[in-house]
C-alpha cells in the first residue's frame, strides 16, 4: 500500500484563517487546540470528511466500528499526531451497547441524533501551534484549492441566539441532586453526575459561532463537527478522555472532579475534601476500567490530583495510564471504557440507570467523546462536557449556516455529602463558557479570529 504523505506548507497564517475560508460547500471537521500546556494543547486538524460511518441502533454497532479499525493503516510520521483515519463523535447513548445491563433509555430522546458518527478523513490540514507550522496530510494537491482562497478574506457572516433556559427550573434540578444523594445514602452508589440542558433559539453562521467560542474560551480539546441532516456540534472541552496508541500500546486518561469559577481562589478548591474524593473515586474507576485491557501491573496514577486553570474555572484533574494488551481493538478499549467514568459516576452501570431516572432527555452527544481515531495506530478523544449541540436546517449546499436549536449541557458529580444548592451554582458556573458567548458582541478581536457582529 502506498503511504500516507506528510508535507510541510509554507503557510503564514493562522488556523482560524483557513476555516473562515473554508468552502460553503464542503464540510468541515476540526479539531482544535488552544491555550494552555502546549504539551496538551498542540495541534488543530482541519479535514474534508468523506465516507461516514454512522451507528443509530447496538446492531449496526459491531459492523460500524469494524469498518473503522479494518481502514488502511497510515505510516509513522515523527511529529503529526494524525495521519488519516476517522474524525467524529460516540454519543453518551452508546455506552448502552457496550453496557447492556444499563438497560433501554428511560429518558426523551427529542433530539433524535444517531449514536455515533466517524467520517473518513484521507486527506488534512494540520497545524503545529508551537512550532507555529503548517502540514498537508495525504494527497497535497487536495489543499490547493484552500490556499488560494487564504489570499481573499473570508466572509464574516454572524449568528444570533435567543436567551438559552434550562429544560428544568431549579428546584427541579435540587430534587434530583436529592434524589442522587438518597440513593447513594441507600448503598447503590457513591457518586452520580446528575445534569441538565441550557436550550436556545439559533440563526446564522455556525463556523463563525465556533471562532467566536474559542475567543471565549481556548480550549485543549475543542472540536468542530458539520455534520448531515441539519446537525453540527461544537465542543470546548477541557478534558482529555483517551490518548491511545494501539501501536505501541500506550494509553492515557485525564479524568476532570471539582470545580471553581476562576475569579475564585484555586485554593479553596485545592483544599476541598468534598472534591478530592469525588476526583479519588473516579481515578479508581478509570483505574479499573483500564485494567480490563491492559497488562497485568501496567496500571500508574502518575497525577492523582492537580488544579488545571481554564479560561473560566478552575477544575481538578488527575491522570491515569497503561499499557495495552497485545491485539487490543478500538471496540474492545471503548467497551471497557465508555463512557467516561467522569460523566457517569460508579459504579458506573447503576449510576446511569440512575442517570436515565432522575434527568428528562437524553444526553445525546454530550458526555459522550469527540476526537479522532486511526486503525491500529493512534486515537484522541475528548470527553463532550462544555459542547454545544446544534440541531436544525440548513440550506442546499451551504454547510456553514444552520437555523434550528443550541443545547448545552451543564452538570457535576453528586456525592454523599452534596448540597443541592451547591450543586445546581456549580453547574451554572459551567455555563459561564456560554453566558459569555451569547452576550452582545465585542469590538476587539480574539485570539481565534475577529468577532462578528450578530
Amino acid at each position: 500500500m502506498r503511504g500516507t504523505r506528510v508535507i510541510p506548507l509554507d503557510w503564514a497564517c493562522e488556523p482560524w484563517q483557513v476555516i473562515a475560508a473554508w468552502p460553503r460547500n464542503r464540510p468541515l471537521a476540526a479539531l482544535h487546540s488552544g491555550g494552555g500546556d502546549p504539551s496538551r494543547a498542540r495541534w488543530t486538524i482541519i479535514a474534508v470528511p468523506r465516507a461516514v460511518v454512522r451507528i443509530r441502533g447496538a446492531a449496526d454497532t459491531i459492523d460500524a466500528l469494524a469498518a473503522v479499525e479494518t481502514g488502511p493503516v497510515p505510516p509513522r510520521h515523527a511529529s503529526v499526531p494524525f495521519q488519516g483515519g476517522y474524525i467524529g463523535f460516540l454519543g453518551y447513548e452508546l455506552g448502552r451497547v457496550f453496557e447492556p445491563a444499563v438497560g433501554p433509555p428511560a429518558a426523551a430522546d427529542d433530539r433524535d441524533w444517531p449514536l455515533a458518527e466517524l467520517g473518513h478523513c484521507p486527506d488534512a490540514l494540520v497545524y503545529d501551534h508551537v512550532d507555529h507550522r503548517w502540514y498537508a496530510v495525504g494527497d497535497e494537491s487536495a489543499h490547493r484549492s484552500i490556499q488560494s482562497l487564504l489570499r481573499r478574506s473570508g466572509r464574516r457572516d454572524g449568528w444570533r441566539a435567543g436567551v438559552p433556559t434550562s429544560n428544568v427550573d431549579p428546584d427541579t434540578y435540587l430534587s434530583m441532586v436529592s434524589r442522587a444523594v438518597d440513593y447513594i445514602g441507600a448503598g447503590d452508589i457513591f457518586q452520580a453526575n446528575i445534569t441538565h440542558r441550557l436550550s436556545a433559539p439559533f440563526e446564522g453562521s455556525t463556523r463563525r459561532l465556533f471562532m467566536d467560542a474559542m475567543t471565549v474560551a481556548a480550549a485543549r480539546y475543542g472540536a468542530y463537527l458539520e455534520l448531515p441532516d441539519g446537525r453540527c456540534l461544537l465542543s470546548l472541552s477541557p478534558e482529555l478522555f483517551l490518548d491511545a496508541d494501539l501501536a505501541t500500546g500506550s494509553v492515557v486518561t485525564r479524568p476532570v472532579k471539582g470545580t471553581r469559577p476562576s475569579a475564585a481562589s484555586r485554593r479553596e478548591l485545592l483544599e476541598s475534601d468534598k472534591d478530592a474524593a469525588e476526583l479519588n473515586m473516579i481515578v479508581d474507576l478509570m483505574r479499573n476500567d483500564l485494567g480490563r485491557v491492559c497488562v497485568c501491573g501496567s496500571i500508574r496514577v502518575p497525577e492523582p490530583r492537580t488544579i488545571e486553570t481554564h479560561p473560566t474555572v478552575h477544575h481538578g484533574v488527575g491522570e491515569v495510564t497503561g499499557r495495552l494488551r497485545d491485539g487490543v481493538t478500538l471496540s474492545e478499549l471503548l467497551a471497557a471504557t465508555f463512557p467516561a467514568g467522569s460523566v457517569t459516576g460508579a459504579p458506573k452501570i447503576r449510576a446511569m440507570q440512575i442517570i436515565d431516572e432522575l434527568e428528562p432527555v437524553t444526553r445525546g452527544p454530550y458526555c459522550g467523546a469527540i476526537g479522532f481515531v486511526s486503525p491500529a495506530a493512534r486515537s484522541i478523544l475528548n470527553v463532550a462536557i462544555r459542547t454545544i449541540v446544534l440541531t436544525g436546517s440548513r440550506s442546499p449546499g451551504d454547510w456553514s449556516r444552520l437555523t434550528g436549536i443550541l443545547d448545552y449541557g451543564v452538570g457535576g458529580g453528586i456525592v454523599a455529602d452534596s448540597d443541592p444548592v451547591a450543586e445546581y451554582r456549580e453547574s451554572m458556573d459551567k455555563a459561564a463558557v456560554l453566558r459569555q458567548l451569547l452576550r452582545p458582541p465585542r469590538s476587539a478581536a480574539g485570539r481565534a479570529g475577529p468577532a462578528a457582529a450578530r
